[in-house]
């Protein structure tokens, strides 16, 4: 009886045991999140110390990469199952990929209804295919014309251009006057940031991508944008380093105060500005990028990115939840100065307007005429085509109607 009793006990005392860890247990997500421009990972992990506050039975464990490792992460992840992320980070330029390929969860229904009128258009292009939405619209993005307000006023300039050709108009004037050796610098290097200079002068000169499902690349204001590139590297306008220049490289020129003029998405205006990561700070402008006469009063592209539940999260309530967070209203006014809202209220909010009236100002202007670069399943070999002909036209290896024209050839057979 005594042996009975104990051997009893002892099973009791384990149930208990076992019952007291599961109430302890936590659930650990994992997220990959992007290590350059938009928010910082400051931001990120403030964002998400205030959500695990919020919800202590749950840890969330943060990956930041940068962006040109971000796809083939996702990608990479994609057969690991449960052991694989639970939230990603992903590209307004990838939702048909990963809807076709099974990467991400339709969570359509997990998405209030009001949301839709509630958020801009442009930043639900980010997550949405084919009628269904695989995430939540986080960044919205393009890039703005930034402007070095003390080097326009030695030129004898009083307002930044308007199309192109003042801007290559006004860095004659700059150049010509010593103000500057190289006026215009850019994100040139062979990348998706080139893509994106490519695709927002390409979209104010008229040009097209694709007309009726076939390349249009390689006619009319396509091959001028890419010409007009060329030509200002040529006239030693733009400086011939943006050819190996990510966003950071053209920030840290234009604060260092060695370009008039640089295109850059959102984040760069508060560092610009900031006298602790710039020499140039409050003679900052900004702008929406330049249209063409005749043919656009401003440009821009989308670069607009989301937050989406990878298929095989062993966790995707917790992971929704944690994206619910990262882009509610409250959160994002919070975290405005380098990313703003997705929200069209929160553009009278002060917390967004105060300090940036300027960039608000822009931003409504901008994300108007978003242009997106093609929403197709092949667009990550589309733009390695493009990437690496439209690299060669810069580096002067190549003239822009051949290059494109190559380019074009080869889309055609992947299409």
């Amino acid at each position: 009886m005594k042996l009975k009793k104990i051997a009893l006990t002892s099973a009791a005392f384990a149930l208990a045991s076992v019952m007291h860890t599961t109430a302890l247990a936590e659930t650990t997500l994992k997220a990959l999140f992007m290590s350059q421009a938009a928010y910082s990972e400051t931001d990120v992990k403030s964002m998400t110390a205030a959500f695990e506050k919020s919800n202590p039975d749950v840890k969330v464990n943060l990956e930041f990469v940068p962006y040109d490792a971000l796809h083939s992460k996702i990608v990479a992840a994609s057969g690991a199952g449960s052991q694989g992320y639970d939230v990603v980070l992903f590209d307004v330029i990838w939702p048909a990929e990963f809807a076709k390929r099974g990467f991400l969860l339709d969570v359509s229904d997990r998405i209030p209804s009001d949301y839709s009128e509630q958020i801009f258009q442009g930043a639900w292009t980010t997550v949405e295919y084919a009628g269904k939405r695989y995430g939540m619209p986080w960044i919205l993005d393009t890039k703005y014309l930034f402007y070095n307000k003390e080097m326009l006023s030695k030129a004898g300039i009083s307002n930044p251009p308007k199309t192109w050709d003042e801007m290559l108009q006004q860095s004659k004037i700059i150049k010509d006057k010593g103000i500057v050796k190289y006026p215009m610098v850019w994100n040139w290097s062979q990348s998706e940031g080139m893509i994106c200079d490519y695709t927002t002068i390409m979209s104010s000169m008229g040009g097209e991508f694709f007309v009726d499902g076939k390349p249009a690349f390689n006619t009319g204001g396509a091959v001028r944008a890419l010409e007009y590139m060329r030509g200002s590297l040529d006239d030693g306008l733009s400086n011939p380093s943006s050819r190996e220049f990510s966003e950071e490289d053209v920030r840290r020129v234009f604060s260092n105060g060695e370009a008039a003029f640089a295109l850059n998405w959102t984040y760069m205006n508060a560092l610009a500005n900031d006298p602790k990561e710039s020499k140039i700070a409050g003679k900052v402008g900004i702008a929406p990028a330049p249209g063409s006469a005749g043919i656009s009063t401003a440009s821009a592209v989308n670069g607009s990115m989301g937050l989406g539940i990878p298929s095989g999260s062993a966790h995707p309530d917790e992971a929704w939840a944690f994206i619910s967070h990262l882009t509610k209203q409250g959160t994002q006014e919070q975290f405005s100065k380098l990313s703003l809202p997705i929200w069209k209220k929160s553009y009278t909010v002060p917390a967004v307007t105060n300090g940036q009236q300027d960039l608000v100002a822009a931003a409504k202007e901008s994300i108007a005429v978003m242009y997106p670069r093609p929403l197709v399943k092949s667009y990550a070999e589309i733009s390695d085509i493009l990437q690496l002909r439209i690299h060669e036209v810069l580096l002067g290896k190549n003239d822009a109607q051949s290059a494109l024209d190559a380019a074009s050839k080869k889309v055609a057979r992947i299409r």
